[in-house]
């Protein structure tokens, strides 16, 4: 019962690191990258929708973004979103596609970017943390319930540490890896 518990709990684990890694990755490092602007959201035909969905994204160049939307009628809103966001990128209407163009970054500019990766993370952490307690708070009460034992939950405490540290690792590479990619090492 208890492992089943912490297998369906693992799953939340996932989607918490799954959610840190697609904020890291929008956050621009320097070099064109599809991940920058491909969850974007743009006001199509009334609908808010993610710029993955409405347009082909590539990357000729380190330096630059190409956006295909397959429906014309979407490049104004597609150029819009670009510049409301708070990527600090100027999109150029070509007619048929965007062009963006990544400027280099300021050293300033790297550590702001750096603290909003560690911002990231440590909020990817805290909600892991919470669902660890949760899931002990549940454990807690099927002991109080008689339908497990108390030894489950010095089981379910060690196999969540576990759990814990494996995605705190996780996160701390996600975070090195992205802070070397931003810093250019």
């Amino acid at each position: 019962m208890i492992d089943q518990m912490i297998k369906e709990q693992k799953k939340e684990f996932d989607v918490a690191l799954d959610r840190a890694r697609v904020d890291i990755s929008s956050i621009r490092t320097g070099r064109a990258s599809p991940d920058l602007v491909s969850d974007l959201q743009v006001e199509y035909l009334g609908t808010p929708l993610k710029l993955k969905e409405i347009a082909a994204i590539s990357t000729p160049d380190a330096r630059t973004i190409h956006i295909q939307p397959w429906d014309q009628q979407a490049i104004v809103g597609i150029e819009k979103a670009i510049r409301e966001s708070s990527l600090g990128l100027s999109p150029v209407n070509e007619g048929v596609m965007i062009r963006i163009t990544i400027p280099p970054l300021t050293e300033e500019r790297r550590l702001e970017y750096t603290k909003i990766i560690g911002q990231k993370v440590e909020e990817a952490r805290i909600r892991i943390r919470h669902l660890r307690e949760d899931m002990l708070k549940k454990v807690q009460q099927a002991v109080k319930e008689k339908t497990a034992r108390e030894d489950d939950l010095h089981r379910a405490k060690d196999q969540l540490q576990k759990i814990i540290d494996e995605y705190n690792g996780k996160l701390h590479e996600m975070q090195t890896k992205k802070e070397q990619e931003l810093m250019g090492k």
